[in-house]
């Protein structure tokens, strides 16, 4: 059997910014088939969107995926909660850990693995203000070192 490629659909950027990412977690993402053919299409925004658990189950809030053009009845509403496929001791274990230490969860990236649509959802803490000016500056300083080493 070969292995196809990872590809990604989207990636959450303002998740980069405004959070440290403690964590990385893999999950599997419950869709309908109009859904998978838009984001095949690449319409697909994860800017305002988390995660949250619920009777044990983990969802992804905010997630807005575009109607597919020829869905027509089968197009499903486009910032519904999807349902998240973990491992239910992980669910528990993240669970957990958002409920006490102050963490939340950010999904970081869309993508697909093996034709199957998996969400990368971030173990992640807030950052302050002064945190987020400091990541910047620290980025810009590389962006420039990078661009003054090509110059040579």
């Amino acid at each position: 059997m070969e292995k196809k490629g990872v590809k990604i659909a989207a990636q959450n950027r303002k998740a980069h910014h405004d959070y440290y990412v403690e964590e990385k977690y893999e999950a599997g993402v419950e869709l309908a088939g109009t859904e998978v053919k838009s984001i095949r299409a690449g319409t697909l925004n994860l800017k305002d969107s988390y995660c949250s658990v619920k009777d044990g189950e983990l969802f992804v809030h905010g997630m807005h995926i575009s109607p597919y053009e020829k869905g027509n009845i089968f197009n499903k509403d486009p910032v519904r909660p999807r349902r998240l496929l973990m491992h239910k001791r992980e669910i528990r274990k993240l669970h957990a850990l958002v409920k006490q230490d102050g963490y939340t969860l950010v999904p970081l990236s869309v993508y697909f693995k093996d034709s199957r649509v998996k969400v990368e959802v971030g173990l992640c803490k807030g950052k302050k203000n002064y945190d987020k000016r400091a990541s910047a500056a620290q980025r810009d300083a590389k962006r420039e070192i990078d661009r003054a080493m090509k110059a040579r």
